[in-house]
């Protein structure tokens, strides 16, 4: 590489290419990646599907390029005015000279701050447990009723209103109008999510907007509206942007679906589907119909062998009513005199227990008891008289009555006998008792014998 000199005398000219090719050498040397912010401007996005703008500020501009394979993972579509943040390298063009921005990547550059605000209230909802499954209401099979918060106008709509008519167009579609981009977009998304859950009508509602950048779809991460989503009965799907992008709202709801189109067909049954499996029902139905159909046939001709002329099934019961007519003689009469032994035997221990014949008897048993009793009272009395005539005999021989009348007499002091000299004294009163009275006598004298 040649170098620059400041002495005359050894001073080489450059031919133009060699030049560029010097300068361009440097700037890629000294500038590999940079950092850089400022606004787009004339920008161009040809068939190629490459993006060619310039980047400016109040005192320059400088030409930029992203190519296509670059601009893909860009995720918003920038527009003139918008203030961006790239990350690219300095690229000179050496056959014309020209210095341009060769784009790596694109953020907007209001994001950072937006990142952060996003990250602290993720991390916030997230420790109070408003993303955890077991808040999560399950979504119906078929839902009727469906609310649908976003743009009345858009591709989000449009996508989702032609996914329910192509799946299950019978599901009924309530648009809840509602901004979902700038200042007021929050505000209206709650409103319209507080009046739709207050009605009670809906079985679902998706709340969603096509996509964007994070300052598009900022509304979506409202702290108020996410609040909303978590104590809402209704089951919410939230359907915000494309399939790389997320919301505070889609770690909120109860199912997070990648874009609008993807929502609708969340709760939306398969209309083909549905008709494979009617038709299925169908010749499942009809096979069972045939098979009954057929198993009646044959129990009609089966019924139809057995059934025989009304006259033979008369002779046939008539005779059956002969036979039970015989039989229930023979019952009869077996049950008759069975009844009349058992009444006579009834009889019989009837005339056993009678009360004339206990009376009977027992006036028998008195009559002889009495019978018993008076000669026993006679045989009694007799001994009796007997056993009194002995002992009055033995009472006479002993009596002092007897004595008496023998010639003897028994003298007495009041009234007790005088046994001995001694129970008396000269001039005492006794009485002294023979065979016919008593004699009262006054002692004189006493004299012993013996």
């Amino acid at each position: 590489m040649k170098n620059f000199t400041t002495t005359h005398s050894q001073e080489t000219a450059f031919t133009v290419s060699q030049l560029n090719r010097q300068i361009q050498q440097l700037l890629e040397a000294s500038l590999p990646w940079i950092l850089v912010e400022g606004e787009i401007s004339n920008l161009a996005k040809p068939g190629s599907g490459h993006w060619y703008f310039s980047l400016k500020d109040d005192r320059a501009q400088i030409r930029c390029a992203m190519f296509k394979s670059k601009n893909l993972a860009v995720r918003f579509r920038p527009k003139d005015g918008d203030l961006v943040r790239l990350r690219a390298r300095v690229a000179f063009y050496g056959p014309r000279g020209d210095c341009q921005l060769s784009v790596e990547s694109m953020e907007s550059a209001g994001e950072g701050a937006l990142q952060q605000a996003f990250e602290r209230l993720k991390g916030q909802l997230q420790l109070e447990g408003l993303f955890d499954a077991k808040h999560k209401q399950t979504l119906p099979t078929r839902p009727e009723r469906v609310a649908i918060i976003t743009s009345p106008v858009g591709a989000a709509i449009r996508d989702m209103i032609i996914a329910f008519r192509r799946r299950f167009p019978l599901t009924e579609l309530t648009i809840l109008p509602s901004l979902v981009q700038g200042q007021d977009a929050a505000t209206n998304l709650l409103r319209q999510l507080n009046r739709a859950d207050a009605s009670g009508h809906f079985d679902a509602i998706i709340l969603g907007r096509g996509g964007g950048s994070l300052e598009d779809l900022w509304s979506f991460n409202d702290e108020a509206l996410a609040r909303a989503i978590f104590n809402a009965k209704t089951p919410i799907v939230s359907a915000v942007g494309h399939e790389t992008d997320f919301t505070i709202a889609d770690f909120v709801a109860d199912v997070r679906a990648a874009t609008p189109t993807a929502a609708a067909e969340l709760l939306s049954p398969d209309k083909a589907h549905l008709i494979r499996q009617i038709e299925q029902h169908t010749k499942q139905l009809t096979s069972r119909l045939s098979q009954k159909l057929e198993q009646s046939h044959q129990q009609l001709d089966f019924l139809i062998k057995r059934i025989r002329h009304p006259k033979e099934r008369i002779e046939q019961q008539q005779r059956q009513l002969s036979q039970l007519q015989k039989q229930l003689k023979q019952a009869m009469e077996r049950t008759l005199t069975q009844q009349q032994v058992l009444t006579n035997n009834i009889h019989q221990r009837l005339l056993n227990q009678s009360p004339d014949r206990a009376l009977a008897q027992h006036k028998a048993r008195i009559d002889d008891l009495n019978t018993r009793l008076s000669l026993a009272l006679r045989n009694s009395l007799t001994s009796k008289q007997t056993h009194f005539a002995r002992l009055v005999d033995k009472l006479n021989l002993v009596s002092p009555l007897n004595t008496l009348s023998r010639g003897y007499a028994i003298a007495s002091k009041d009234e007790q006998v005088i046994r001995s000299i001694k129970d008396v004294e000269k001039g005492d009163a006794i009485n002294v008792r023979v065979e016919d009275g008593e004699v009262s006598c006054t002692v004189d004298t006493t004299k012993s014998i013996g």
